[in-house]
Protein backbone atom coordinates (compact mmCIF):
# COMPACT_ATOMS: atom_id res chain seq x y z
CA UNK A 1 0.00 0.00 0.00
CA UNK A 2 2.42 2.49 1.08
CA UNK A 3 4.27 2.56 -2.50
CA UNK A 4 0.43 3.03 -4.38
CA UNK A 5 0.03 5.90 -1.73
CA UNK A 6 3.01 7.29 -2.45
CA UNK A 7 2.60 7.14 -6.16
CA UNK A 8 -0.89 8.26 -5.96
CA UNK A 9 0.62 11.45 -3.37
CA UNK A 10 2.95 12.66 -6.00
CA UNK A 11 0.86 12.35 -9.02
CA UNK A 12 -2.59 13.47 -7.83
CA UNK A 13 -2.02 15.41 -4.51
CA UNK A 14 1.73 16.26 -4.82
CA UNK A 15 0.92 20.02 -2.92
CA UNK A 16 0.79 18.23 0.14
CA UNK A 17 4.74 17.34 0.03
CA UNK A 18 5.10 21.30 0.19
CA UNK A 19 2.39 22.24 2.95
CA UNK A 20 1.91 22.17 6.21
CA UNK A 21 -0.81 19.62 7.11
CA UNK A 22 -2.74 18.98 10.28
CA UNK A 23 -4.20 15.59 10.82
CA UNK A 24 -7.05 14.60 12.15
CA UNK A 25 -6.45 11.46 14.64
CA UNK A 26 -9.04 9.68 16.45
CA UNK A 27 -6.56 6.97 17.48
CA UNK A 28 -8.56 4.81 15.31
CA UNK A 29 -6.92 2.29 12.79
CA UNK A 30 -7.43 4.72 9.72
CA UNK A 31 -6.25 7.93 10.86
CA UNK A 32 -3.40 6.28 12.50
CA UNK A 33 -2.00 4.29 9.32
CA UNK A 34 -2.83 7.73 7.44
CA UNK A 35 -0.55 9.73 10.22
CA UNK A 36 2.26 6.24 9.72
CA UNK A 37 2.37 7.33 5.75
CA UNK A 38 2.80 10.96 6.40
CA UNK A 39 5.61 10.42 8.26
CA UNK A 40 7.48 7.76 6.31
CA UNK A 41 6.52 10.38 3.43
CA UNK A 42 8.57 13.23 5.08
CA UNK A 43 5.05 15.10 5.11
CA UNK A 44 5.28 18.48 7.52
CA UNK A 45 2.31 17.38 9.58
CA UNK A 46 1.17 17.85 13.37
CA UNK A 47 -1.72 16.06 15.02
CA UNK A 48 -5.28 17.04 16.06
CA UNK A 49 -7.01 15.07 18.45
CA UNK A 50 -10.56 15.75 19.77
CA UNK A 51 -11.97 14.10 23.02
CA UNK A 52 -15.56 14.08 22.67
CA UNK A 53 -15.99 12.99 26.49
CA UNK A 54 -18.59 10.55 25.49
CA UNK A 55 -17.07 6.98 26.52
CA UNK A 56 -16.04 7.87 29.79
CA UNK A 57 -12.38 6.62 30.70
CA UNK A 58 -12.32 5.01 27.32
CA UNK A 59 -11.91 8.53 25.72
CA UNK A 60 -9.38 9.74 28.33
CA UNK A 61 -7.24 6.80 26.87
CA UNK A 62 -8.18 7.61 22.94
CA UNK A 63 -6.43 10.86 24.14
CA UNK A 64 -3.08 9.23 25.90
CA UNK A 65 -2.93 7.17 22.99
CA UNK A 66 -2.82 9.97 20.89
CA UNK A 67 0.02 11.95 22.85
CA UNK A 68 1.93 8.72 22.77
CA UNK A 69 1.88 8.69 19.10
CA UNK A 70 2.87 11.98 18.97
CA UNK A 71 6.06 11.32 20.49
CA UNK A 72 6.62 8.01 18.20
CA UNK A 73 6.30 9.99 15.26
CA UNK A 74 7.67 13.22 16.70
CA UNK A 75 4.85 15.05 15.67
CA UNK A 76 3.18 18.06 17.26
CA UNK A 77 0.23 17.26 18.98
CA UNK A 78 -2.95 19.69 19.60
CA UNK A 79 -5.84 18.25 21.76
CA UNK A 80 -9.78 19.95 22.50
CA UNK A 81 -11.78 18.82 24.86
CA UNK A 82 -15.50 19.21 24.16
CA UNK A 83 -18.96 18.89 26.01
CA UNK A 84 -20.45 17.19 23.05
CA UNK A 85 -23.78 16.44 24.99
CA UNK A 86 -24.75 19.89 25.80
CA UNK A 87 -23.70 21.53 22.70
CA UNK A 88 -26.44 18.47 21.11
CA UNK A 89 -28.67 19.20 23.73
CA UNK A 90 -28.88 23.63 23.17
CA UNK A 91 -28.17 23.39 19.06
CA UNK A 92 -31.03 20.16 18.87
CA UNK A 93 -28.63 18.22 17.03
CA UNK A 94 -27.73 14.57 17.37
CA UNK A 95 -24.17 13.55 18.92
CA UNK A 96 -23.12 12.69 15.56
CA UNK A 97 -23.84 16.03 14.16
CA UNK A 98 -22.91 17.86 17.38
CA UNK A 99 -19.27 16.16 17.15
CA UNK A 100 -19.09 16.71 13.19
CA UNK A 101 -19.56 20.65 13.96
CA UNK A 102 -17.09 20.55 17.13
CA UNK A 103 -14.37 18.94 14.92
CA UNK A 104 -14.53 20.82 11.65
CA UNK A 105 -14.66 23.96 13.72
CA UNK A 106 -12.05 23.72 15.78
CA UNK A 107 -9.82 22.52 13.02
CA UNK A 108 -10.78 25.61 11.35
CA UNK A 109 -9.87 27.42 13.66
CA UNK A 110 -6.61 25.80 14.61
CA UNK A 111 -5.51 25.35 10.92
CA UNK A 112 -6.43 29.65 10.62
CA UNK A 113 -4.48 30.81 13.81
CA UNK A 114 -1.47 28.17 13.45
CA UNK A 115 -1.58 28.79 9.06
CA UNK A 116 -1.45 24.69 8.64
CA UNK A 117 -2.60 24.66 4.64
CA UNK A 118 -4.27 21.41 4.97
CA UNK A 119 -6.47 19.39 6.82
CA UNK A 120 -6.26 15.91 6.33
CA UNK A 121 -8.71 13.11 7.43
CA UNK A 122 -8.69 9.29 6.41
CA UNK A 123 -11.99 9.08 5.32
CA UNK A 124 -11.38 5.60 2.39
CA UNK A 125 -13.19 4.31 -0.13
CA UNK A 126 -15.54 2.13 2.41
CA UNK A 127 -16.64 5.04 4.09
CA UNK A 128 -17.20 6.69 0.75
CA UNK A 129 -19.81 3.54 -0.11
CA UNK A 130 -21.40 3.86 3.13
CA UNK A 131 -22.34 7.51 2.82
CA UNK A 132 -23.44 6.88 -0.94
CA UNK A 133 -26.02 4.29 0.52
CA UNK A 134 -26.80 6.60 3.57
CA UNK A 135 -27.89 9.40 1.28
CA UNK A 136 -29.82 6.97 -0.92
CA UNK A 137 -31.24 5.57 2.02
CA UNK A 138 -32.65 8.99 3.40
CA UNK A 139 -33.03 10.38 -0.63
CA UNK A 140 -30.93 12.92 -2.07
CA UNK A 141 -30.61 14.42 -5.31
CA UNK A 142 -27.38 13.89 -7.80
CA UNK A 143 -24.99 15.45 -5.62
CA UNK A 144 -25.48 13.31 -2.93
CA UNK A 145 -24.87 10.44 -4.42
CA UNK A 146 -21.51 11.73 -6.44
CA UNK A 147 -19.71 10.89 -3.13
CA UNK A 148 -17.16 12.48 -0.26
CA UNK A 149 -15.17 15.27 -2.46
CA UNK A 150 -11.52 14.04 -1.93
CA UNK A 151 -10.61 17.79 -2.07
CA UNK A 152 -12.96 20.65 -0.33
CA UNK A 153 -11.72 24.06 0.22
CA UNK A 154 -8.51 23.26 2.66
CA UNK A 155 -9.64 19.50 3.53
CA UNK A 156 -7.88 16.65 1.57
CA UNK A 157 -8.75 13.06 1.91
CA UNK A 158 -5.90 11.26 0.97
CA UNK A 159 -7.04 7.48 1.56
CA UNK A 160 -10.12 8.09 -0.04
CA UNK A 161 -8.88 5.13 -3.00
CA UNK A 162 -8.17 2.86 -0.83
CA UNK A 163 -10.24 -0.02 1.06
CA UNK A 164 -10.60 -0.72 4.60
CA UNK A 165 -8.91 -3.97 3.90
CA UNK A 166 -5.94 -2.47 2.14
CA UNK A 167 -5.48 -0.37 5.75
CA UNK A 168 -5.71 -2.94 7.53
CA UNK A 169 -3.32 -4.89 5.99
CA UNK A 170 -0.92 -2.03 6.33
CA UNK A 171 -1.70 -2.04 9.68
CA UNK A 172 -0.58 -5.60 10.43
CA UNK A 173 2.44 -5.65 7.76
CA UNK A 174 3.98 -2.72 9.85
CA UNK A 175 2.72 -3.52 13.28
CA UNK A 176 1.41 -0.33 14.17
CA UNK A 177 -1.14 -0.23 16.92
CA UNK A 178 -4.30 1.70 17.40
CA UNK A 179 -7.49 1.84 19.47
CA UNK A 180 -10.55 0.61 18.94
CA UNK A 181 -13.84 2.75 19.40
CA UNK A 182 -16.31 0.70 20.89
CA UNK A 183 -19.41 2.81 19.44
CA UNK A 184 -18.35 1.52 15.92
CA UNK A 185 -19.88 -1.67 16.89
CA UNK A 186 -23.36 -0.68 18.07
CA UNK A 187 -26.08 -0.72 15.86
CA UNK A 188 -28.11 1.70 16.34
CA UNK A 189 -25.91 4.14 14.42
CA UNK A 190 -27.45 3.74 10.37
CA UNK A 191 -23.91 3.69 9.70
CA UNK A 192 -22.68 0.76 11.20
CA UNK A 193 -25.76 -1.13 10.32
CA UNK A 194 -24.86 -0.62 6.30
CA UNK A 195 -21.29 -1.16 7.55
CA UNK A 196 -21.73 -4.56 9.56
CA UNK A 197 -24.92 -6.15 7.73
CA UNK A 198 -25.39 -4.85 4.69
CA UNK A 199 -21.92 -3.93 2.84
CA UNK A 200 -20.44 -7.54 3.53
CA UNK A 201 -24.20 -8.71 1.85
CA UNK A 202 -23.10 -6.61 -1.30
CA UNK A 203 -19.16 -7.47 -1.25
CA UNK A 204 -20.42 -11.22 -1.22
CA UNK A 205 -23.08 -10.75 -3.87
CA UNK A 206 -19.75 -8.24 -5.88
CA UNK A 207 -16.37 -9.29 -4.54
CA UNK A 208 -15.05 -5.90 -6.92
CA UNK A 209 -18.11 -3.82 -5.35
CA UNK A 210 -15.76 -0.76 -4.19
CA UNK A 211 -14.27 -1.15 -8.24
CA UNK A 212 -17.64 -0.60 -9.16
CA UNK A 213 -18.87 1.58 -7.21
CA UNK A 214 -15.65 3.82 -8.05
CA UNK A 215 -17.03 4.04 -11.80
CA UNK A 216 -20.45 4.57 -10.99
CA UNK A 217 -18.98 7.88 -8.93
CA UNK A 218 -16.66 8.39 -11.80
CA UNK A 219 -19.90 8.83 -14.47
CA UNK A 220 -22.58 10.24 -11.70
CA UNK A 221 -19.46 13.05 -11.30
CA UNK A 222 -19.03 13.49 -15.10
CA UNK A 223 -23.48 13.41 -15.47
CA UNK A 224 -23.16 16.55 -12.73
CA UNK A 225 -20.67 18.80 -14.57
CA UNK A 226 -23.46 18.47 -17.09
CA UNK A 227 -26.09 19.48 -14.87
CA UNK A 228 -23.68 22.42 -13.85
CA UNK A 229 -22.87 23.23 -17.33
CA UNK A 230 -26.89 23.65 -18.06
CA UNK A 231 -27.73 25.01 -14.59
CA UNK A 232 -24.92 27.95 -15.00
CA UNK A 233 -26.54 28.81 -18.81
CA UNK A 234 -29.95 29.37 -16.89
CA UNK A 235 -28.89 31.48 -14.07
CA UNK A 236 -26.61 33.27 -16.84
CA UNK A 237 -30.12 33.85 -18.08
CA UNK A 238 -32.18 34.53 -15.39
CA UNK A 239 -30.40 36.81 -12.75
CA UNK A 240 -30.85 39.99 -13.33
CA UNK A 241 -29.36 41.73 -10.63
CA UNK A 242 -26.55 40.93 -7.52
CA UNK A 243 -26.26 43.44 -4.35
CA UNK A 244 -26.58 43.68 -0.65
CA UNK A 245 -30.42 43.08 -0.54
CA UNK A 246 -30.00 39.63 -2.62
CA UNK A 247 -29.65 38.28 -5.79
CA UNK A 248 -33.00 39.01 -8.48
CA UNK A 249 -33.76 36.82 -10.92
CA UNK A 250 -36.41 36.55 -14.24
CA UNK A 251 -39.48 34.08 -12.97
CA UNK A 252 -39.88 33.49 -17.02
CA UNK A 253 -35.97 32.11 -17.05
CA UNK A 254 -37.31 29.38 -15.03
CA UNK A 255 -40.57 28.77 -17.03
CA UNK A 256 -38.90 28.45 -19.98
CA UNK A 257 -37.01 25.05 -19.03
CA UNK A 258 -38.88 21.50 -19.12
CA UNK A 259 -38.57 20.76 -15.44
CA UNK A 260 -38.97 23.89 -13.33
CA UNK A 261 -38.87 21.92 -9.99
CA UNK A 262 -35.17 20.78 -11.03
CA UNK A 263 -34.09 23.86 -11.87
CA UNK A 264 -35.05 25.50 -8.39
CA UNK A 265 -33.85 22.78 -6.77
CA UNK A 266 -30.27 23.02 -8.01
CA UNK A 267 -30.21 26.54 -7.89
CA UNK A 268 -31.66 27.32 -4.34
CA UNK A 269 -30.54 24.12 -2.42
CA UNK A 270 -27.94 25.66 -0.51
CA UNK A 271 -30.06 28.07 0.81
CA UNK A 272 -31.95 25.60 3.00
CA UNK A 273 -35.24 25.13 1.14
CA UNK A 274 -37.35 22.35 1.05
CA UNK A 275 -40.74 22.91 0.59
CA UNK A 276 -40.26 22.41 -3.46
CA UNK A 277 -43.52 22.64 -4.66
CA UNK A 278 -44.41 25.67 -3.04
CA UNK A 279 -41.08 26.80 -4.50
CA UNK A 280 -43.06 25.98 -8.06
CA UNK A 281 -46.17 27.49 -7.05
CA UNK A 282 -44.24 30.53 -7.00
CA UNK A 283 -43.62 31.36 -10.39
CA UNK A 284 -47.22 31.86 -10.72
CA UNK A 285 -47.94 33.77 -6.96
CA UNK A 286 -48.61 36.83 -6.40
CA UNK A 287 -46.56 39.77 -5.62
CA UNK A 288 -45.34 39.47 -1.83
CA UNK A 289 -45.87 35.69 -1.73
CA UNK A 290 -42.70 33.91 0.00
CA UNK A 291 -41.12 30.80 0.78
CA UNK A 292 -38.64 30.52 3.65
CA UNK A 293 -35.36 28.55 4.73
CA UNK A 294 -33.80 28.73 8.56
CA UNK A 295 -31.68 31.24 7.08
CA UNK A 296 -33.04 32.59 3.71
CA UNK A 297 -36.47 34.04 1.89
CA UNK A 298 -37.39 33.76 -1.66
CA UNK A 299 -39.81 36.19 -2.74
CA UNK A 300 -42.13 36.45 -5.29
CA UNK A 301 -41.92 40.63 -6.86
CA UNK A 302 -44.11 41.17 -10.35
CA UNK A 303 -42.15 39.23 -12.59
CA UNK A 304 -38.95 38.61 -10.31
CA UNK A 305 -37.32 35.88 -7.47
CA UNK A 306 -35.53 37.67 -4.90
CA UNK A 307 -33.66 35.60 -2.27
CA UNK A 308 -32.32 37.31 0.52
CA UNK A 309 -30.93 36.35 3.70
CA UNK A 310 -33.30 36.49 6.90
CA UNK A 311 -31.83 40.04 8.75
CA UNK A 312 -31.09 38.47 12.25
CA UNK A 313 -29.99 41.66 13.33
CA UNK A 314 -33.36 43.50 12.35
CA UNK A 315 -35.61 40.55 13.62
CA UNK A 316 -33.57 40.79 17.11
CA UNK A 317 -33.61 44.88 17.14
CA UNK A 318 -36.72 45.62 16.02
CA UNK A 319 -36.78 49.18 18.43
CA UNK A 320 -34.31 51.41 19.53
CA UNK A 321 -34.89 54.47 22.23
CA UNK A 322 -33.34 58.22 21.30
CA UNK A 323 -33.38 59.57 24.51
CA UNK A 324 -33.36 63.76 25.04
CA UNK A 325 -29.10 63.65 25.46
CA UNK A 326 -29.44 63.03 21.83
CA UNK A 327 -26.28 60.57 21.43
CA UNK A 328 -25.26 59.25 18.37
CA UNK A 329 -27.10 55.63 17.36
CA UNK A 330 -26.10 52.55 15.27
CA UNK A 331 -28.76 51.41 13.73
CA UNK A 332 -28.96 48.15 11.08
CA UNK A 333 -29.46 51.09 8.52
CA UNK A 334 -26.04 52.83 9.63
CA UNK A 335 -25.01 55.54 12.51
CA UNK A 336 -28.18 57.61 13.53
CA UNK A 337 -27.02 61.58 14.47
CA UNK A 338 -28.69 64.09 16.41
CA UNK A 339 -27.44 67.88 16.73
CA UNK A 340 -29.09 71.23 17.78
CA UNK A 341 -27.75 73.64 14.86
CA UNK A 342 -28.41 77.00 14.26
CA UNK A 343 -30.23 77.56 10.94
CA UNK A 344 -31.43 74.84 8.71
CA UNK A 345 -31.08 73.49 4.81
CA UNK A 346 -33.69 71.85 2.75
CA UNK A 347 -34.32 68.15 3.73
CA UNK A 348 -33.07 65.48 1.88
CA UNK A 349 -33.21 62.00 1.73
CA UNK A 350 -30.69 61.24 4.67
CA UNK A 351 -31.03 64.44 6.30
CA UNK A 352 -33.83 66.08 7.92
CA UNK A 353 -34.70 69.51 9.99
CA UNK A 354 -37.26 69.41 12.87
CA UNK A 355 -38.84 71.68 15.71
CA UNK A 356 -36.89 70.70 18.67
CA UNK A 357 -39.93 71.59 20.82
CA UNK A 358 -42.64 69.45 19.03
CA UNK A 359 -40.66 66.47 20.30
CA UNK A 360 -41.78 64.42 23.48
CA UNK A 361 -38.80 61.85 24.59
CA UNK A 362 -37.72 58.93 24.64
CA UNK A 363 -38.09 59.16 20.64
CA UNK A 364 -38.56 55.56 19.14
CA UNK A 365 -36.46 54.52 15.58
CA UNK A 366 -38.04 51.21 14.59
CA UNK A 367 -39.54 49.05 11.72
CA UNK A 368 -42.61 50.08 10.38
CA UNK A 369 -45.75 48.56 11.28
CA UNK A 370 -49.02 47.69 9.71
CA UNK A 371 -51.75 50.43 10.41
CA UNK A 372 -48.68 53.36 10.47
CA UNK A 373 -50.01 56.98 9.34
CA UNK A 374 -48.08 60.05 8.32
CA UNK A 375 -48.26 63.32 6.76
CA UNK A 376 -45.56 63.22 4.18
CA UNK A 377 -43.96 66.73 3.59
CA UNK A 378 -45.07 68.69 0.63
CA UNK A 379 -48.63 66.76 0.76
CA UNK A 380 -51.95 67.55 2.47
CA UNK A 381 -53.11 65.05 4.55
CA UNK A 382 -52.63 61.98 6.06
CA UNK A 383 -51.48 58.66 3.88
CA UNK A 384 -50.81 54.76 5.06
CA UNK A 385 -47.11 53.92 5.04
CA UNK A 386 -47.85 50.87 3.36
CA UNK A 387 -49.43 53.00 0.43
CA UNK A 388 -46.22 55.44 0.87
CA UNK A 389 -44.10 52.29 0.08
CA UNK A 390 -46.34 50.56 -2.27
CA UNK A 391 -46.18 54.08 -4.32
CA UNK A 392 -42.39 54.39 -4.33
CA UNK A 393 -42.64 50.97 -5.91
CA UNK A 394 -40.57 49.19 -3.20
CA UNK A 395 -40.22 45.26 -3.30
CA UNK A 396 -41.20 43.27 -0.53
CA UNK A 397 -37.88 42.87 0.74
CA UNK A 398 -37.28 46.62 0.84
CA UNK A 399 -40.27 47.17 2.71
CA UNK A 400 -39.03 45.04 4.87
CA UNK A 401 -35.92 47.42 5.86
CA UNK A 402 -37.84 50.33 6.06
CA UNK A 403 -37.55 52.12 9.70
CA UNK A 404 -39.08 55.40 11.03
CA UNK A 405 -38.50 57.83 13.79
CA UNK A 406 -41.56 58.44 16.15
CA UNK A 407 -42.10 60.70 18.66
CA UNK A 408 -45.36 59.17 20.93
CA UNK A 409 -45.79 56.95 17.94
CA UNK A 410 -46.18 59.82 15.53
CA UNK A 411 -43.66 59.23 12.62
CA UNK A 412 -41.08 62.01 12.51
CA UNK A 413 -39.58 60.45 9.68
CA UNK A 414 -39.65 57.30 7.30
CA UNK A 415 -35.84 57.27 7.86
CA UNK A 416 -34.17 57.73 4.22
CA UNK A 417 -37.42 58.62 2.16
CA UNK A 418 -39.62 60.93 3.48
CA UNK A 419 -40.27 63.54 6.47
CA UNK A 420 -43.36 64.44 8.34
CA UNK A 421 -45.42 67.68 7.83
CA UNK A 422 -46.23 67.57 11.58
CA UNK A 423 -42.26 68.13 12.82
CA UNK A 424 -40.51 70.68 10.18
CA UNK A 425 -39.38 73.58 11.30
CA UNK A 426 -41.48 76.85 10.83
CA UNK A 427 -40.91 80.87 11.58
CA UNK A 428 -41.82 80.20 14.82
CA UNK A 429 -39.56 77.52 15.79
CA UNK A 430 -36.36 77.89 18.27
CA UNK A 431 -34.50 75.42 18.43
CA UNK A 432 -33.67 73.15 14.87
CA UNK A 433 -32.69 69.75 15.11
CA UNK A 434 -30.82 68.04 12.43
CA UNK A 435 -31.00 64.46 12.82
CA UNK A 436 -29.06 62.56 9.41
CA UNK A 437 -28.62 58.81 8.74
CA UNK A 438 -24.81 58.54 7.68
Amino acid sequence: MFNQFKSYIENELSFLQDSRCLVAISGGIDSVVLAHLCQMLDIDFALAHCNFNLRGEESNADEEFVLNLGEELDAEVFVQNFDTQEYADENKLSIQMAARELRYHWFDELAAQLEFDCILTAHHADDNLETFLINFLRGTGLNGLTGIPEIKNNVVRPLLHFSRFEIEAFAMEHQIRWREDSSNSARKYLRNKLRHDVVPVLKEINPQLLDSFQNTLSYLNDTADIVDESLNAVAKRAIVDINDKGITYKVSEFKKVNNSKAYLFEMFKDFGFTEWKDMVALLDAETGKFVKSATHRLIKHREYLILSEINQESQNTESLPVSEALNSIDTPLGSLSFEKVDRYEDNSRNTIFVDFQNLKFPLEFRLWKTGDEFYPLGMKGKKKVSKYLKDEKLSPLEKEQIWVLTSEDKIIWIAGMRADNRFIVTDQTQQILKIELH
